[in-house]
């Protein structure tokens, strides 16, 4: 098959890991045009668009980053250097155009690929220390003092408040749950619920997505009450800006929040991203506008917000398989 004979090329290597990187509702936005033996152009799957919360596409920009990022660090790992043109003439619908060539160092952070995790769970009651916080100050701002904590942490309960019961935003998301193993496995993107614990809900009707879509049921209480719960266990945040937000920053922050994701879990550290409050629906525009005063100078936009702290190991999130990201030869 083509495809088949696709993945033997040197790209696919580099890109394989690539299919990792963190991005929006697991939505896996990236489609691969394998060109040449040493190059590829990536493009965005704009069926994998998310209208709703995410109506100018800029997190789907971010994710499309992250994957362009993980993609140059793996490709170290085979001893090339990714150059990556952004959204080139020809084809003039594409993200980027990437071409590997021979030498370079390894990257050091990527011996950390395979185990990076975004961790939605309650994080542990222990402060991440000062020489940590430093150390990630070069990816964003990194917020540890108690006021300033409490304030992010208000906002973003808020902020996912907003969306819960905003219905068209809330079912987006609904829609895009995938309910116990046979779910995941027929369809390894967007969000995944599996596990002893929901399914044991599921069994019991609990968590259906009916009652998803329902703030009156116990399905939706219980969801709101593990939320808190995790937003709660917070004791620290880190918020990445731009000076502008044009495709290109938008870019760049995913490249940046990618190597943040790789460098916290260096260090032992968990990162999850609560962006909710920098979605640009007519309903969050007010925790929008606080999210811009609490974490950025006048002008910038904050592109990224994660919580920071100790967390439990995570399994690995779902992915489509490579030959199934790759359009054609």
């Amino acid at each position: 098959m083509e495809c088949c004979r696709g993945l033997r090329r040197p790209p696919a290597f580099a890109l394989s890991y690539a299919l990792l990187a963190p991005n929006p509702h697991n939505r896996q936005p990236w489609l691969i045009d394998l060109e040449k033996d040493n190059q590829f152009a990536l493009y965005r799957d704009e069926t994998r668009d998310l209208p709703h919360t995410d109506p100018y596409h800029r997190q789907i920009f971010i994710g499309l980053g992250c994957f362009l990022e993980l993609m140059s660090i793996a490709a170290t790992l085979r001893n090339k250097t990714a150059k990556i043109e952004l959204f080139p003439e020809i084809p003039d619908d594409a993200v980027a155009r990437v071409q590997l060539a021979e030498g370079g160092d390894v990257d050091p952070l990527a011996d950390h690929i395979l185990a990076r995790r975004s961790c939605k769970e309650p994080f542990l009651d222990k402060p991440v220390p000062k020489d940590m916080a430093i150390a990630l100050g070069g990816y964003g701002t990194v917020f540890t003092e108690d006021k300033e904590v409490d304030r992010i942490r208000a906002l973003t309960w808020e902020a996912w408040l907003t969306e819960m019961h905003t219905h068209r935003t809330l079912k987006e998301s609904v829609d895009l749950m995938r309910f116990g193993k046979t779910e995941i496995n027929a369809d390894p993107d967007g969000i995944d619920l599996g596990g002893p614990f929901l399914e044991s809900l599921m069994l019991a009707g609990i968590l259906t997505r009916e009652n998803q879509l329902d703030p009156r049921t116990t399905g939706f209480q219980e969801g709101i009450k593990l939320y808190r719960e995790m937003l709660s266990a917070t004791p620290a945040y880190i918020a990445l800006t731009t000076a502008e937000n044009n495709r290109q920053d938008q870019i760049d922050a995913g490249r940046r929040w990618l190597r943040l994701n790789l460098e916290t879990t260096r260090l032992g550290l968990a990162l999850h991203p609560v962006s909710q409050a920098l979605q640009e629906f007519d309903e969050m525009e007010p925790h929008y506008h606080r999210a811009h005063e609490l974490l950025a100078n006048p002008g910038e936009t904050v592109q990224m917000l994660g919580r920071l702290g100790y967390g439990p190991e995570t399994p690995p999130t779902p992915r489509w398989p490579l030959a199934t990201r790759i359009m054609n030869e």
